[in-house]
């Protein structure tokens, strides 16, 4: 990573915690100042491995780093990178909150000593110890400025003792940093707080993604009936919790229901670990970070970190074994992720004995036992790599301090940043995160640019194009443009469906047409009759009693296609397939030509208007000397003449508009025009146009307008101002009385 220069642009790069839950590492850049957000290890990895990828920064050119709370995913790399890196060397300082800090000692000491049995230790108590006194302890609310044009100030975040998120203002540009967090109040910590001021950035966890947790009455009730069953069966429950965290709750939370069971006095509850009782005289030195009811009980000189039916269980040699082989008893044993340590030889001692039982209460890490186990598989490897049976039961209670979906977009609301960054979460719980976050803010302002651009619309103009989002905001493109503007690209998926089918082609037709209106029939480059319907659907003879159906797939083409499908499923047994094909007649199934339905269509529209109107007129006018719209020559224009009371009313049959010196007849003859197209049109024409097609008079020689009565209207196509006159229709008779001649006989197989 470059150095931090006076860009006017934020720069956010995560050297861990990006699409994984662990080794926390967030780097801000912006305006030449550099802060780092936390600085931890990864739990399912050990060594150098576990480290966020410190080399892609210049250490010495960081001003601050914020340590967020003291859980070793956070804050375990910190030394490694105050003495191991050129950190040292520059002007930075390092800050957490008075618990965490005092915490964070006791912790970081343990790990040390467990890490320096390892092969890699990544450093030495000595380092350590040279580290501490460079922390600086603040307290929330604080405003601190380490340097000129940078400053930050801790809110409380619930999730442990001494958690925080910073709200860093760099050089006028303010980010929310909110590391672990928690909105529910617990038995002894305070829920998140919202800060006051509204951020331009927000960089939140995404831990459980779009989850939904219990509610907390819920689970603890839940998780106190499982710990009694295992109980009464006989067996051993093993609560692996962090040593600091959620391990006070669950504290809590048990002595409580011990102290309300008298049955249970007899079954001890252990908690193992020596690091959980140094820590405990934190607690009790900072009651005033913690909810109303812990320092209300501890103003009545009740403290509730005094359990009267826990007991501390000094980890000695070969202890393990003695609890393994004793009567039932709940032991809670760090670490929370089962990957060494005491809670990891309880459960390899205690897997074998279906009596037993694992209850996981907080979140666990991909690669990690406490993950894997949860997948109850048939057995487990011990730290040495031999398989063990299991037996044991296993159950997931989450009492993690993490918000879940609707805690954290709740929170995401109401912080109000403009943008946001989702850290701390696995790559599938984030994407679905950012999903449901993207549609749930989805509208926003959109800008047209590329071609679109180029000519703006005009008020009551259709805008088309493609509208690509990304960042929370909207772009509408060109499609021709959408490579050029964002690197995709288009594709057309092209679906295609056979049908087995048992009428002729003609008969298909028939029905289609009875449908959609106009069908378009043509053969293919192989003689393949073939049909096109509205310009989306192609469907071809493939075999004797086979078609072919192809369309691009589109919302609007996938309905048009699930339509002719229902349709041809259903000809077989259609009783007007049946009619149609066991009686001999003069007509094919079907035989309109574009042409032909062009004409159908005027018919039937000047059919509607006379039965408003009474008698109308067709008109041909010649055009030929003026230049259409589209600069081109017209040769002549069809119209249709409407009077009535004296007055004239005219409609251009190629546009439908209506022409009228009077107003009143002009608005009524525009609604009965728009009644007519709506009836008479087919749903082809509403679906391609809407309108009627132009219909001129060198391309139709003889239109016949068939009246309701059975009338005919009779145009010759000769005059300029010709009356449609009437006439009586011409009967034809069947040239043979059995109509065996100039008859077709049409057998078709039905069903």
């Amino acid at each position: 990573m470059a150095n931090a220069t006076d860009s006017p642009t934020l720069s956010v790069t995560l050297l861990g915690a990006g699409q994984e839950v662990g080794r926390s590492c967030c780097v801000l850049q912006y305006r030449g100042k550099t802060v780092v957000c936390d600085a931890g290890i990864h739990p399912a990895h050990s060594g150098m491995a576990s480290l966020p990828f410190v080399d892609e920064l210049d250490w010495s050119t960081v001003d601050a780093i914020l340590i967020t709370h003291f859980h070793l995913d956070h804050a375990a790399s910190l030394t490694y990178i105050m003495e191991k890196t050129n950190f040292k060397d520059g002007k930075g300082k390092v800050y957490m909150t008075h618990p965490t800090k005092a915490v964070y000692k006791f912790i970081m000491q343990d790990y040390v000593r467990m890490s320096s049995a390892s092969v890699d230790p990544l450093f030495t108590p000595l380092d350590l110890s040279l580290s501490l006194p460079n922390v600086i302890p603040v307290s929330a609310h604080q405003l601190i400025s380490p340097c000129p044009g940078l400053s930050f100030t801790p809110y409380h975040a619930g999730h442990v003792v001494g958690a925080c998120m910073y709200m860093i203002d760099v050089a006028g540009l303010k980010v929310l940093y909110t590391g672990d967090y928690s909105r529910e109040e617990d038995r002894h910590l305070v829920k998140a707080e919202v800060p006051p001021i509204r951020p331009d950035v927000l960089i939140v966890e995404s831990t459980y993604g779009v989850q939904s947790l219990e509610a907390r009455d819920v689970k603890e009730q839940r998780f106190m009936s499982l710990v009694h069953q295992i109980i009464r069966r006989g067996g051993h429950v093993l609560l692996p919790v962090f040593a600091i965290g959620r391990a006070q709750e669950l504290l809590l939370i048990l002595d409580d229901y011990w102290k309300a069971h008298p049955d249970l006095h007899n079954v001890p509850v252990y908690y193992a670990s020596n690091l959980a009782k140094k820590c405990m005289a934190v607690y009790q030195t900072y009651i005033h970070t913690m909810n109303a009811n812990i320092r209300a009980r501890f103003a009545r000189r009740d403290n509730p970190f005094v359990f009267k039916h826990i007991s501390h269980l000094p980890q000695t040699r070969g202890l393990e074994k003695k609890i393994a082989d004793g009567p039932p008893c709940v032991v809670l044993a760090s670490p929370g992720m089962l990957q060494s340590g005491m809670s990891r030889e309880l459960l390899e001692l205690w897997a074998p004995d279906s009596r037993n039982g694992l209850i996981v209460t907080g979140y666990s890490v991909e690669g990690t036992m406490a993950r894997d186990i949860m997948n109850e598989p048939e057995e487990i490897m011990s730290l040495k790599g031999n398989p063990i049976p299991r037996r044991l039961s296993v159950d997931y209670i989450s009492f993690s301090a993490h918000v879940d979906y609707s805690q954290n977009s709740e929170f995401i609301e109401q912080v109000k940043a403009q943008h946001v960054v989702l850290v701390h979460g696995e790559q599938t719980a984030m994407g679905r995160l950012k999903a449901a976050l993207q549609a749930r803010y989805k509208d926003r302002d959109e800008d047209a640019i590329g071609k679109l651009a180029t000519n703006p619309p005009q008020p009551d103009s259709t805008l088309s194009g493609l509208l690509v989002s990304k960042d929370y905001s909207y772009t509408l493109l060109d499609p021709q443009d959408l490579r050029d503007f964002t690197g995709l690209s288009t594709c057309v998926v092209t679906q295609r469906q056979k049908i087995a089918i048992g009428v002729g082609w003609s008969l298909i037709q028939w029905h289609l047409e009875g449908m959609f209106g106009y069908v378009e029939t043509s053969e293919d480059k192989d003689d393949t009759p073939m049909m096109r319907i509205m310009d989306a659907l192609i469907i071809k003879q493939t075999g004797p009693h086979e078609i072919c159906l192809e369309w691009d797939s589109s919302a609007s083409n996938d309905m048009i296609a699930d339509a002719a499908i229902a349709l041809l499923y259903g000809i077989d047994s259609s009783p007007a397939s049946v009619k149609l094909t066991t009686h001999k007649h003069h007509h094919p199934h079907a035989t309109s030509t574009n042409e032909e339905f062009a004409i159908s269509r005027i018919q039937r529209l000047a059919m509607f208007l006379e039965s408003h109107f009474g008698d109308i007129e067709l008109h041909t006018v010649d055009t030929s000397h003026l230049k259409s719209e589209e600069g081109m020559n017209s040769k002549q224009s069809s119209r249709m003449l409407i009077r009535v009371d004296g007055c004239e009313a005219s409609i251009d049959l190629s546009t439908l508009r209506v022409d009228s010196d009077h107003e009143t007849l002009k608005k009524r003859v525009e609604s009965v025009l728009d009644m007519a197209v709506a009836t008479i049109s087919s749903l082809a024409e509403s679906y391609t146009s809407g309108i009627a097609e132009q219909i001129t008079t060198d391309e139709k020689e003889d239109i016949t307008f068939n009246n309701i009565d059975g009338d005919v209207y009779q145009y010759d196509g000769q005059s300029n101002n010709n009356k449609i006159e009437r006439s009586y229709p011409k009967v034809e008779e069947d040239a043979s009385a059995d109509g065996t001649e100039d008859s077709e006989e049409v057998l078709e197989v039905i069903g």
